[in-house]
């Protein structure tokens, strides 16, 4: 049990850190200079074991301060391993990102630092269902656009798109593991989602989204199925969990490090069973983050409009 002197402590530590954090951001975003291009500064260091939502709330302690001291940012967003959050205007970006590991500030150039990102998205991936997916390693899997200040690129990544099924089920697992651990912090209070449709079922929509409190949510319109036990028997056994108003959904709580892959388990077999040929066959639409603002995610897996 920690002992009142050593809370006291970690208090005073864990203030310093944000407020050293916050003196950085500030250096970093108003004289840029001869810190352009450097190697990140390490500002928090994660426990290895630390689990996603530890690592959320260490980010938290960080990231007010320094919006406080800067502003809100010019894009949110994140990746498969952390945030990647970022001030930017036509002279500088401060990228505010984080990993496993730890979580670091740096400023860079904006036309470099893009022009590399956007080569790894249009050339990096697999070539084919037999060779190993990179979206873990995409630069981010999801960014918000909404109007704050600076600059936005001005230009959108292209999507990484999934082989087959298997690398569509990794893709949207790792987006929604990002989104339980980064958007609460981001934008606190807003929900996000986007809604699949499949080509040859173009009528009946999969909506995959995130609610804070509620966590993961998948659910499937089923209005054009005749409802009875039978159905009930076989949408529960698919890992439904409940039916209203003619749509199927199924909910799986935020702190389950454990909710991600088995939401995108579900969307992945219930996309199949309409009988598409591949992720080739499904687009995403109707992306949002409570209805403000540009979601773009490169990291889906699917062609979005």
């Amino acid at each position: 049990m920690t002992s009142p002197g050593e809370s006291q402590i970690a208090i005073a530590a864990r203030a310093t850190t944000a407020a050293s954090a916050a003196r950085l951001a500030e250096r970093l975003h108003g004289s840029p200079g001869e810190h352009l291009g450097a190697a990140p500064v390490a500002i928090v260091h994660h426990r290895p074991e630390a689990t996603r939502l530890e690592r959320r709330e260490a980010f938290r302690e960080v990231y007010g301060p320094i919006v406080a001291t800067i502003g809100e940012p010019t894009l949110y967003g994140g990746s498969a391993w952390g945030p990647s959050v970022r001030w930017r205007d036509e002279d500088r970006l401060v990228l505010l990102a984080g990993d496993r590991f730890r979580i670091t500030l740096s400023v860079h150039r904006p036309e470099e630092l893009e022009r590399g990102e956007h080569r790894c998205f249009t050339w990096g991936g697999a070539w084919s269902a037999d060779e190993p997916h990179d979206f873990d390693l995409l630069p981010y899997s999801w960014q918000l656009y909404r109007g704050g200040p600076g600059e936005w690129p001005g230009e959108r990544p292209d999507h990484r798109l999934a082989g087959d099924w298997e690398q569509l089920e990794s893709a949207l697992e790792l987006l929604l593991a990002a989104w339980a651990e980064q958007l609460p912090v981001q934008v606190p209070g807003d929900w996000a989602g986007f809604t699949v449709v499949a080509d040859r079922d173009p009528g009946r929509d999969l909506v995959v989204s995130y609610s804070p409190g509620e966590g993961l949510e998948v659910a499937i319109d089923d209005r054009d199925a005749q409802q009875g036990p039978e159905r009930d028997r076989l949408m529960r056994q698919c890992g439904w969990q409940g039916h209203d108003r003619g749509w199927w959904h199924s909910a799986f709580p935020e702190a389950d490090e454990n909710s991600a892959a088995a939401a995108a388990r579900l969307a992945v077999t219930e996309l199949r069973s309409r009988g598409a040929a591949g992720p080739q066959e499904l687009a995403a639409r109707e992306s949002g983050v409570d209805d403000r603002g540009e979601l773009w995610l490169p990291g889906l897996g699917i062609r979005a409009y």
